[in-house]
């Protein structure tokens, strides 16, 4: 693992510490305790070679390994910041969290992981003096991924983006540079089921989409697998679309014209052929098939009810247990 020399510390770098940075990073991490000192010492060494004053914002959300340990290690020579949060309150939340202590005139949403190419930053800094506000990262290929996760992400995105207000890219990455603008637009906001891909598109400004393409994981796994995707692709969907709600209504109406005809169709042929005895079967399906549609739609009006209910508790999204820099700055 590199780690800077002491005569590398430049006086550069203590400079920085009382002065307002070009640049925040915010990078959150859970159990990144084998990637996070090199994900520091690779920011660092970028953002000096771009000749940048910055800052770095390491999100601990609610690790149980050594990551705070290992990220705090690393504040005594470096413009580094962690926030340890009280428990795991989900990535939208780490980002939030660094996003509001961000004092930046840019910030960099960066993953823990080591997989986004630092070296696309000088081409996000380049598109940003173009007058683009908003420079994001989409995966240029998912040939990494099974065949089912890739499945689930594209009908996700199309269910996302049927009927939907903003338009979200299906293959962004939350690597992205946001001006001191949007991160205030961002702030600003009071929801608390925080879906940030969605939350990007709906502030707007002027954005650029740049394809990357992934390195491996140096160390450990990803954090996020299927259950966390799925809560989070419910979240996204009841957040920015409301056409769930509609197509039950209509399954309703075609449901209740469906039974109008059909007790039409009785009457008709009772008054025309007689009485004749209904069938078992006919009713039972009946039945369960009206039964489970009345369950899936109250479903489905209950995951909304309980987005609306969260927001009326007007909990926080998260808890700072700890805000650690051996050099602080106010913010």
């Amino acid at each position: 693992m590199k780690h800077y020399p002491a005569k590398l510390q430049p006086s550069g770098i203590t400079a920085q510490l009382h002065q307002i940075p070009d640049l925040s990073f915010v990078v959150p991490a859970f159990n990144e305790q084998d990637n996070i000192a090199e994900t520091i010492d690779r920011i660092a060494t970028e953002a000096l070679r771009l000749g940048c004053l910055f800052e770095i914002i390491v999100v601990d959300d609610g690790s149980t390994d050594a990551t705070f340990p290992v990220a705090k290690a690393q504040a005594d020579r470096l413009p580094v910041r962690i926030l340890r949060l009280s428990r795991n309150f989900g990535k939208e939340h780490a980002i939030m969290a660094g996003l509001e202590k961000a004092a930046g005139a840019a910030v960099v949403i960066l993953d823990a992981d080591l997989q986004e190419p630092l070296a696309h930053l000088e081409t996000m800094l380049a598109h940003r003096a173009e007058g683009f506000d908003v420079v994001y990262a989409t995966r240029a290929r998912r040939d990494d991924e099974s065949w089912r996760k890739r499945a689930f992400t594209r009908l996700f995105y199309a269910l996302l983006n049927l009927g939907g207000d903003v338009e979200i890219p299906p293959d962004a990455r939350d690597f992205r540079l946001m001006d001191r603008r949007v991160v205030d637009a961002l702030c600003a906001l009071p929801e608390r089921n925080r879906f940030m891909k969605g939350l990007y598109g709906w502030v707007g400004f002027r954005s650029k989409a740049i394809p990357i393409h992934l390195e491996p994981r140096r160390a450990g796994t990803s954090k996020f697998g299927f259950h966390k995707l799925f809560r989070l692709g419910v979240t996204g969907l009841t957040s920015f679309t409301a056409w769930p709600l509609r197509v039950w209504t209509s399954i309703g109406m075609l449901v209740a014209a469906g039974s109008i005809l059909y007790g039409l169709w009785i009457i008709a042929r009772t008054i025309l052929f007689g009485t004749e005895v209904p069938g078992w079967s006919t009713l039972v399906v009946a039945i369960s098939l009206l039964g489970g549609v009345q369950l899936i739609s109250i479903g489905v009006l209950g995951e909304y009810l309980a987005r609306v209910f969260t927001e009326v508790k007007g909990r926080p999204g998260f808890i700072i247990a700890e805000d650690y820099s051996a050099n602080p700055r106010q913010t």
